[in-house]
Parts: C-alpha cells; sequence; structure tokens
C-alpha cells in the first residue's frame, strides 16, 4: 500500500518516524546515512526486525473506560514515565554536532535513560553531568582488562545508574556498505568525499570548525592519545576480546557496584546464565540486525525469554522499533522495557535536541494512543491483546 509522507524540511511537521527519517536522509552524506540504517550482508535481519512486528495483530476490548491513561513503568526501582530508553549509539556526532549530548538531555527533558556507547565521541563525564542521573554507560569488553577497568570505574564515578556490557560484538559483522565508502581505516573514497560536498549543511555543522567528531571517550587509552576515527578503529579491532564468556560477566558483577545488563541476548539458556551470573537485566537485541545476518529478530524470542527470566530480571529489547504499535506489542509480549536506536537517530539527524524530543513525542503519542484503542488504561493491561496475524506470510 503506497503511504503518503510529509515531505517537507522543517523536522517539527513531522507526523511520523518516516517523515523524521526523510529530512535525515537530506541532510546527511551517504556514508552517515549507511552507518545509521545500513545492516549486514543482505541485511535480511534488518527486514526481519520490522516484519516480526507485521506478524502480530491486536485484539481489541471495547465499551472500556479509557479516559485516564498511564504509560509509566517500573525500571530498577525508578517510575519512569514512558516504557522507553535510547539505545547506545556509537559516532552519534556524524548525525548532530555534539550528538551524545544532544539525546542525553532529550531523555532527561522526557525522563528516560540515555545509554551511552563507549565509542561515543564525547567523555562519559561531560554527558552524565547533562543527563541529570538519567545517564546509563554501555561498556566493550576489551583484552586489556585494565582499560575495561578504567572504564567501569570513571562510569562509577560518574554517577551512571546502570553498565549495560555489549556481547555481540567479538567478531565484527560484515556491514558491505563500509567497502562502498571507504578505501580504507576511516578513509572516504573520492566519491563519498565528492558526495560530502553537496551537504554544506551538515558540514557546517559537524565539520566546521573542529573537523570530525574524535572518540573522545577513549582517548586517554589510545596510543599517542590520537582519538581519530582511524586510530580508534584500528585500536577497537586490536582490543575487541573473542574469549569472553559468563565468567566475565560474573567479574563484572563483583566490580561494579550498581546495576548490570547484558545486552546482546537471543537465547532463553543465555538469559537464565546471565541471571544466575548476578545482571540485573538483559536486552535481547541482534545489534540492530548489524552483526549476524539471518539471525532471529528480538521480537520472536521475546515472550519465551520473557517467560523464564521476566521475573527475575528486567526484561528490555530493541530493533526495528519505528511505531508506538511496536513499542506496545514489544510491552505485551513481556517486555519492560523497549530500546529506541535509529528512530531517535532519525531526530538527531533531522533536528538535533529538538528532534530527538520530537522523535520521542511521536513515539509517546502513538503508544498512548494504542493503549487506549486496545481498550486498555496502562501498558499491563495490554498483556495478551496480540494474536499471530492471519495469511502473514
Amino acid at each position: 500500500m503506497q503511504r503518503r509522507f510529509h515531505s517537507g524540511r522543517d523536522f517539527r511537521q513531522s507526523l511520523t518516524i518516516e517523515e523524521l527519517r526523510a529530512i535525515a536522509k537530506r541532510r546527511l552524506p551517504a556514508f552517515a546515512l549507511e552507518y545509521l540504517e545500513g545492516g549486514a550482508e543482505d541485511e535480511v535481519s534488518l527486514e526481519r526486525n520490522r516484519d516480526a512486528f507485521e506478524a502480530l495483530a491486536f485484539v481489541p476490548k471495547t465499551l472500556v473506560d479509557v479516559t485516564t491513561r498511564d504509560l509509566s513503568v517500573e525500571v530498577f526501582g525508578e517510575k519512569r514515565p514512558l516504557p522507553l530508553a535510547i539505545a547506545p549509539t556509537g559516532s552519534a556526532g556524524l548525525f548532530s554536532h555534539r550528538g551524545d549530548l544532544a539525546l542525553a538531555r532529550a531523555a532527561a527533558a522526557t525522563g528516560i535513560p540515555f545509554i551511552q556507547s563507549t565509542v561515543s565521541t564525547l567523555k562519559l563525564e561531560t554527558v552524565a553531568a547533562e543527563a541529570r542521573g538519567h545517564h546509563w554507560m554501555q561498556l566493550y569488553m576489551l583484552k586489556d582488562r585494565a582499560v575495561t577497568e578504567a572504564i567501569v570505574a570513571r562510569a562509577a564515578q560518574a554517577g551512571c545508574g546502570a553498565l549495560v556490557v555489549t556481547t555481540d560484538t567479538v567478531v565484527f559483522g560484515n556491514r558491505e556498505w563500509d567497502r562502498r565508502h571507504y578505501s580504507g581505516p576511516g578513509e572516504l573514497r573520492l566519491s563519498s568525499k565528492l558526495d560530502v560536498l553537496a551537504h554544506p549543511r551538515w558540514i557546517f555543522d559537524i565539520l566546521v570548525p573542529n573537523g570530525m567528531p574524535r572518540f573522545e571517550n577513549l582517548v586517554e587509552f589510545l596510543p599517542g592519545k590520537k582519538a581519530d576515527p582511524v586510530s580508534t578503529r584500528a585500536f577497537l579491532v586490536q582490543q575487541m576480546d573473542t574469549s569472553i564468556t559468563f565468567d566475565d560477566i560474573a567479574w563484572l558483577r563483583r566490580i561494579w557496584p550498581r546495576k548490570l545488563v547484558v545486552k546482546g541476548v537471543l537465547d532463553v539458556e543465555d538469559a537464565r546464565r546471565a541471571a544466575d551470573c548476578g545482571a540485573d537485566g538483559i536486552v535481547i537485541s541482534n545489534h540492530g540486525a548489524r552483526q549476524l545476518d539471518g539471525s532471529v529478530s528480538p521480537m520472536e524470542v521475546l515472550p519465551e525469554i520473557a517467560a523464564v527470566v521476566g521475573d527475575r530480571l528486567t526484561v528490555m529489547i530493541d530493533g526495528g522499533f519505528r511505531r508506538g504499535t511496536d513499542i506496545v506489542k514489544a510491552m505485551a509480549q513481556g517486555a519492560h522495557l523497549v530500546l529506541i536506536g535509529r528512530a531517535t537517530l532519525y531526530g538527531l539527524a533531522a533536528g538535533g535536541e529538538a528532534g530527538v524530543k520530537h522523535a520521542l513525542a511521536i513515539l509517546r503519542e502513538e503508544a498512548d494512543r494504542t493503549v487506549g484503542l486496545l481498550g486498555a488504561t496502562n501498558l499491563r493491561e495490554c498483556h495478551g491483546r496480540l494474536r499471530p496475524a492471519l495469511g502473514w506470510r
């Protein structure tokens, strides 16, 4: 079915995340857009993440007083106004000047957590100060455990409420768009450089006067303290630890004093083991379909995992969320929190901090409407309101 979209350039006129995406596509050079949107290999998992939502249909109740509706959830003992957190994304500074700060401020204004990536372009201390108690920190387990410990200690000192350890990137996924745009690590091809010149607004937001964003969060660990993309990529390729196991999660539990979350879980037995190691939460995730192509979507395995560990862990999920209906479907299947990645990045690229707030407002309005139309007054009442969509391919 052909859908109509607002085709203007003012993000404030956008009614959907897809319309914010259209604005972001115009504003970003191709290499940055591919980084935001791209998946691994044939992008089968990328499509599957979206298809999983379409394969579920709502069963609403009627003649229910839905005048007052509540989208709040309790996560780690704190009440949040929405069942959302902003997912960690490296290189957010490619989409808007000091992008991590814009994301953190928008999250704080909304009252939800912002999860900062280890490979963000701002120091975690800078972002934590602006997040006003809504800051969580994402962590990669590196071969040099002294580096890992230093990041963990900094996060604790900065008051981060949770540590989110990513477990599904020990081998880098095959993202073929890298090969299309780069002649070598961090070196754009001539065609991609020419495309950058066709985006003067991006140049004057990102490159002028400071040049390509640096990975300030890792600068103290990089050889020669060079935090440019080439040096940082080389460091990460060398440092990613392919030997990590659940023993390392138990080690993190011993040195991290607050909530610990394991991100990258798709198997129910792994979810059990995360709980056994002392994790407080998991993120059911296939890394935005950027790692293993052909993997299951998080929504496909959510019901089983939630049924088994939902009373032991805070069950979070990401992957393909673009509508408020998607969020409600996840909550109805047993999720406690939804992590939003690309949707808020489209807002960031379209309008900076205000664009992120607008994206969150769109999702809030859509989720609230969905709850009311389901004949529910809160998210708990939406449980069991789903059926397989008849005839879905």
